[in-house]
């Protein structure tokens, strides 16, 4: 574990030293930032850490590749939904897989949701995200968001949480109250894709509290980064697999160089955190200090 994060580390120094400054703003909430190096653009919130955290990268050269190793992992949630009508995204970052979801569904009806309007603005600007019909962008706290969707009767067949502040995930979403209300906005054979981190002190607090709300997770571990993703529906129990996925499916995404079949083999069910530790709630929800 010491050794990768010392590769991520190193990695990311390389491309900080190299990186060059194209833009950098600054919001009611942080610095934004955007790098580029070696045709790799990155937005990056600055943090009271020295290392700040790119949230959105893109290939210049190959906009179609998608860069993030998780954001290839948060896709396999399509070999459950490979058309869903509504997908709900909340942390806009750069708007990739916005973008990307409705290349693949362009039917679908996708809703971006972002605190920040720099975030938004930057993400059209820097990295070709685009709103029309079907895809939509709305400024608002992602928790009270849901909320008023809830009061609306909306509901989604894809939710994707994705909000970090730049340290880490905000601790008013990391809720057992909150993954109750996103619980609720899931349709009958919903699914939702949580990205998260893969070493943290928070990691077995955050397990624990999506099994008590979902009782049933899988995770998709990045094979060279840091992150998670967590899987959860509202459905029957099902496996992530080249069986159950639709071929044009894997096919088409191949164009984005994903290759479902390898994210596959990093997903699993197995319960590897500490069962009994204690649930985040809205009263109990150290996120800042669990870090």
């Amino acid at each position: 574990m010491l050794k990768k994060l010392l590769i991520m580390l190193m990695s990311f120094v390389s491309f900080a030293s190299a990186a060059e400054t194209v833009h950098k703003e600054r919001s009611i909430y942080r610095n934004i930032v955007i790098n580029e190096s070696d045709n790799i653009r990155c937005m990056q919130f600055e943090t009271r850490r020295k290392l700040a955290t790119n949230q959105a990268c893109i290939d210049l050269k190959k906009p179609q590749r998608l860069v993030f190793e998780y954001a290839h992992g948060t896709l396999a949630a399509l070999a459950h939904q490979p058309k869903p009508s509504r997908v709900l995204i909340l942390g806009l970052g750069g708007g990739v897989l916005s973008n990307l979801i409705h290349q693949l569904s362009p039917d679908s009806e996708i809703v971006s949701v972002d605190i920040d309007p720099a975030v938004v603005k930057l993400a059209k600007d820097y990295f070709n995200y685009r709103e029309n019909k079907q895809v939509t962008s709305v400024i608002q706290d992602g928790r009270v968001f849901v909320k008023r969707a809830l009061l609306k009767k909306e509901t989604f067949d894809w939710i994707i949480l994705d909000a970090f502040n730049g340290d880490y995930i905000p601790e008013h979403m990391m809720t057992y109250e909150f993954l109750s209300e996103v619980k609720q906005l899931l349709n009958k054979n919903g699914i939702v894709s949580a990205n998260t981190f893969s070493t943290s002190d928070l990691y077995d607090y955050e397990s624990n509290t999506y099994a008590a709300v979902f009782n049933k997770l899988w995770t998709y571990r990045a094979p060279t980064r840091g992150n998670r993703v967590l899987f959860a529906c509202n459905c029957a129990p099902f496996k992530f697999s080249v069986k159950t996925a639709p071929a044009p499916l894997l096919e088409h995404l191949q164009k984005y160089d994903v290759d479902l079949k390898q994210v596959f083999t990093h997903i699993d069910d197995k319960v590897d955190w500490q069962t009994d530790t204690q649930i985040l709630t809205d009263e109990y929800s150290p996120a800042n200090l669990l870090k």
